[in-house]
C-alpha cells in the first residue's frame, strides 16, 4: 500500500522533485497505456485505425473525427480521460522543473501545442540541480520546514510581522482581480484578435486564470487549499458575470462552457498554490509567471492554424401513421408550428416556424424560417414520395444571445456554427404507415469538438424533433391514415 500511495505521488503530486530519468520513463509509460487504451477503444467502436501519429497530433480537437460512427458519449469520454492526463503532465513537469533549478511556471509549457514536445524534450535533458554548499542545503531543509504544514491544509509557521503585513482579504482580492483581468485579456485576444475559439480559451484560459490567482494568493503567506480553491471559485463567478456585463459573451454560451471552466480553474488554483509555497525565489517565480502568461496566445494561433473543421450529423427518426404520400406533402413545405416551444427555445435557441418551397424537383428553393431569420435551401434530390435532399446557401444565426444590452452581438454567433446540408427519407412500413427520418450535416467551429458537439447535437436533434413532430401531426390528421 505504500508503495502505491508512493507511486500515485509520483504521478499526481505537486510538491517536491523529480529526478530526468523518473521524468523520462514516467512520460513514456503513460503516453503509452494512453496511446493503447484510447486506440483499443475507437477501433473497436468505430472500426477506424488510430494510429500513434494521430495519438501524437498536438491538437486535441483532431480526435473529433474518430467519434464519427461511434455512441454519443464517447467524445465527452475521451474528453474527461484526457483531463487527468493533462494534470499529470503539467503536475510531474512542474517538480522536473523545480529538480532542474527553473521556474515551475514553465511545466504550464504542456498546454501549448507542439512547444509541449519541445519543453518534454527540454526537461528530459536537463540535469539535477545540486545545492553548492552545505549552507543551501540547510537553507532548503528549514524553508521546506517552515512551509510543510501549510500543504496538509493547517496553519503554517511564519513570521507574526509578515502576516500582519499581508492581509488575507486584500491578497485574495489582488489575486481575483489579476486571475478576472487575465481571463478577459486573453478572451479578447483570442477571440477578436486571432478569431479563435478553441482550447487556449476554455482549457487554457481558465487554468492559467485559475493558477495566477492561486499564486497571488498565496505569494506572501500559505493559505489552506480550502481557503485558495473558495478564491478561486468566487473569482471564475466574478469573471463570467464580467463577461455578461460587458457584452464579451452571452449567458447561454456562458452556462454550456462552465462544466469546463470551472474544473479546469480549480486545477490551475491547485497549481498555482503549489508553486507559491514551495517558492524559494519570488521573483524568479513572478517572472516565470509573466512569460506563462504571455505564452498562452501561442496556444491559440497554433489552433487557429492547425484545427480541423470536420462536418458532424445528427439523424432523427420518427413513425408516421400516414402513407409516403401524404407525409411528402408536409416535408416539401408544412405549415405554422403551432405548439409551445420548449423552455430552451424560448431561451433565445433558435426555434423552427414553418417552412414553404419555390418551383418543384432539383432546382426547386425550400425556405424554413426559424425564430432568428430563414435558411435558404436549394433542393438537390428529389425523389418524390421517397427522398428529398437539400444545401443551405444562406441561414439565421444559431440564437439570440441574452445579454443585458439589446445591440450586443457576441462573435461566437458569426459562423462557429454552419449547417451545410439537410435531408428527409421516407421509408414506407409494412402497415402502411412512414418512418421519417431528417438528418442535418453542420460544421462547428468551437473545440474541444468532442465537447461542444454534446450540445450541438442535442440541439439539433431537438429542432428534429419539433418539426418531425409538427409533420406527424399535420400527417395524421387529414384523415387518410393507413
Amino acid at each position: 500500500m505504500l508503495h502505491l500511495l508512493r507511486l500515485l505521488f509520483n504521478v499526481f503530486g505537486l510538491n517536491g522533485s523529480v529526478k530526468r530519468s523518473t521524468y523520462f520513463y514516467l512520460g513514456c509509460g503513460l503516453a503509452s497505456l494512453k496511446y493503447v487504451i484510447e486506440a483499443a477503444v475507437i477501433g473497436g467502436l468505430t472500426g477506424q485505425m488510430y494510429s500513434p501519429l494521430d495519438f501524437l497530433s498536438p491538437l486535441l480537437s483532431n480526435r473529433a473525427r474518430f467519434t464519427e460512427g461511434a455512441p454519443p458519449w464517447l467524445g465527452m469520454t475521451l474528453v474527461l480521460w484526457t483531463l487527468p492526463f493533462v494534470w499529470i503532465a503539467v503536475a510531474v513537469s512542474l517538480r522536473r522543473c523545480r529538480d532542474a533549478g527553473i521556474s515551475p511556471w514553465f511545466g504550464m509549457v504542456m498546454l501549448i501545442p507542439i512547444l509541449n514536445y519541445i519543453g518534454m524534450f527540454v526537461l528530459s535533458l536537463l540535469p539535477t540541480d545540486e545545492p553548492e554548499t552545505q549552507e543551501s542545503l540547510e537553507q532548503q531543509h528549514r524553508l521546506t520546514e517552515l512551509w510543510k504544514p501549510s500543504e496538509l491544509g493547517s496553519t503554517p509557521i511564519h513570521n507574526p510581522t509578515d502576516a500582519t503585513a499581508s492581509s488575507g482579504f486584500a491578497a485574495a482580492i489582488i489575486g481575483a482581480a489579476a486571475g478576472c483581468a487575465y481571463a478577459m485579456a486573453s478572451t479578447v485576444l483570442t477571440i477578436y484578435v486571432l478569431d479563435s475559439y478553441g482550447a487556449a480559451l476554455f482549457f487554457g484560459t481558465p487554468l492559467v486564470a485559475g493558477a495566477v490567482s492561486a499564486y497571488l494568493l498565496n505569494r506572501t503567506v500559505p493559505r489552506s487549499v480550502g481557503a485558495t480553491m473558495i478564491q478561486s471559485t468566487l473569482m471564475m463567478v466574478f469573471c463570467c458575470c464580467a463577461f455578461l456585463l460587458v457584452g464579451l459573451e452571452g449567458a447561454i454560451c456562458i452556462i454550456m462552457a462552465m462544466p469546463i471552466l470551472f474544473p479546469l480553474g480549480w486545477m490551475g488554483a491547485v497549481v498555482g498554490r503549489s508553486i507559491a509555497v514551495q517558492t524559494q525565489q519570488p521573483r524568479r517565480e513572478s517572472r516565470g509567471m509573466m512569460w506563462c502568461l504571455g505564452g498562452l496566445p501561442i496556444l491559440a494561433a497554433v489552433e487557429g492554424m492547425l484545427a480541423p473543421n470536420p462536418t458532424f450529423a445528427v439523424k432523427t427518426s420518427i413513425d408516421i401513421q400516414a402513407s409516403p404520400a401524404i407525409v411528402w406533402q408536409q416535408v416539401i413545405a408544412f405549415p405554422e408550428i403551432s405548439e409551445e416551444p420548449a423552455w430552451f427555445f424560448r431561451s433565445g435557441i433558435a426555434s423552427p416556424l414553418r417552412a414553404r418551397i419555390d418551383g418543384s424537383g432539383v432546382g426547386a428553393t425550400r425556405y424554413c424560417e426559424f425564430t432568428t431569420g430563414t435558411f435558404v435551401e436549394p433542393v438537390t434530390v428529389w425523389e418524390e414520395n421517397r427522398r428529398l435532399a437539400f444545401d443551405v446557401s444562406e441561414q439565421p444565426e444559431p440564437m439570440f444571445e441574452l445579454t443585458p444590452y439589446r445591440h450586443i452581438h457576441p462573435p461566437h454567433l458569426n459562423g462557429t456554427f454552419s449547417s451545410t446540408h439537410g435531408e428527409f427519407l421516407l421509408e414506407p412500413l409494412p402497415n402502411g404507415a412512414t418512418r421519417l427520418t431528417g438528418t442535418t450535416w453542420y460544421v462547428l467551429e468551437m473545440y474541444p469538438q468532442t465537447y461542444w458537439t454534446l450540445w450541438s447535437d442535442e440541439l439539433v436533434h431537438q429542432i428534429h424533433l419539433r418539426v418531425l413532430k409538427h409533420i406527424r401531426n399535420e400527417a395524421e390528421s387529414s384523415g387518410e391514415l393507413p
